[in-house]
This record gives C-alpha cells, sequence and structure tokens, in this order.
C-alpha cells in the first residue's frame, strides 16, 4: 500500500457502494484517492455523488472483492486521508500490521515511542476513515480480547477469522 498519504482536500468527492460478505460499503473517495469505507449503517450524505467510473473507486471495488475472495492481503489502493498528524501516524501503523495476524493498542503505541498513548491511539483507530483498508480490525485488546469497531465485533470477528482462514 502507498503511504505517501496525500494532504489533500478535494471538494470533489464521489461514491460507489460494494456489495461484500459483510455487508454493502460505500466507498467515498477524491479524485487523489480513497478517502473513505463507510459501514452500510453509515452511507455517505446526499451531497456526495455516485460515480462508480471514478478510476479510484473502481480500483478500490476491485481490491475488496480480492480481499473477500481470499486473494488480497495488502492494498494498493491510493490513499486520500484527512485527519491529525498523530492520526496519520497511527493509521500508517495499521496498514504495517501482517494480514492474518493481530496485535495491541499498546504495541501500537510503543512502535510510535510511548506506550502509555494507548488510548490515544485507541482513539485514532476509532477515527480511522478507511477500514479493512487500513487494518484497524487486527487491533486486539491486551488480554487478547476483541474490543471496539465501527463495523461491530460481528464484523471484527468475521474479517479475522476470514484472514486466518485465507493466511
Amino acid at each position: 500500500m502507498s503511504t505517501d498519504w496525500p494532504d489533500v482536500t478535494d471538494d470533489r468527492l464521489r461514491r460507489a457502494s460494494v456489495a461484500t460478505p459483510i455487508g454493502t460499503l460505500t466507498l467515498v473517495a477524491s479524485p487523489a484517492g480513497l478517502r473513505e469505507v463507510r459501514w452500510a449503517h453509515r452511507p455517505a450524505p446526499a451531497a456526495v455523488e455516485e460515480d462508480a467510473a471514478l478510476p479510484v473507486l473502481q480500483r478500490a471495488a476491485r481490491e475488496l472483492g480480492a480481499y473477500f475472495d481470499g486473494g488480497l492481503r495488502r492494498f494498493e489502493v491510493p490513499l486520500d486521508l484527512v485527519g491529525t498528524e498523530f492520526q496519520r501516524r497511527a493509521w500508517h501503523r495499521l496498514a504495517a500490521i501482517p494480514y492474518g495476524t493481530t496485535t495491541t493498542y499498546g504495541d501500537l503505541a510503543e512502535r510510535d515511542g510511548d506506550r502509555a498513548r494507548a488510548r490515544a491511539v485507541g482513539a485514532a483507530n476509532g477515527a480511522n476513515p478507511v477500514p479493512i483498508v487500513l487494518p484497524c480490525h487486527r487491533v486486539v485488546g491486551a488480554d487478547g480480547s476483541l474490543t471496539g469497531f465501527g463495523g461491530g465485533l460481528d464484523v471484527k470477528r468475521y474479517l479475522l477469522d476470514h484472514e486466518s482462514r485465507h493466511r
């Protein structure tokens, strides 16, 4: 996955829907890259126009399809993420978690230089705008338990089991 995330604010956002085994996801992108992956219970604002022909949306949909088919382990779709410097660092760390494995918020905070910031890392992960693509589902509690996930814990379990089956 490209980690050269442009700091772009483009008002020309477009959306497309993609059917997956975990429900319909809405992809939101600018021409520069994927901006969001939204769960079915959180659709894109109506002001964001449908445009399944936007190349970045087509690529994101193909990669998600390949991921759910078990053939993709690392997303390469360009990203156009908006967040604080700390959030972007935390999201960058998510991209480095190997497929089919898990880590903890404390471990991610330690990699960022301060294990005591585990809660802050958790909050940044909670704000991850592109779940699955940046695999926040691979982050678990210090005791190995499943913890909060925007798509719900059942979806988190599904994604972890899916990766375990295709590892």
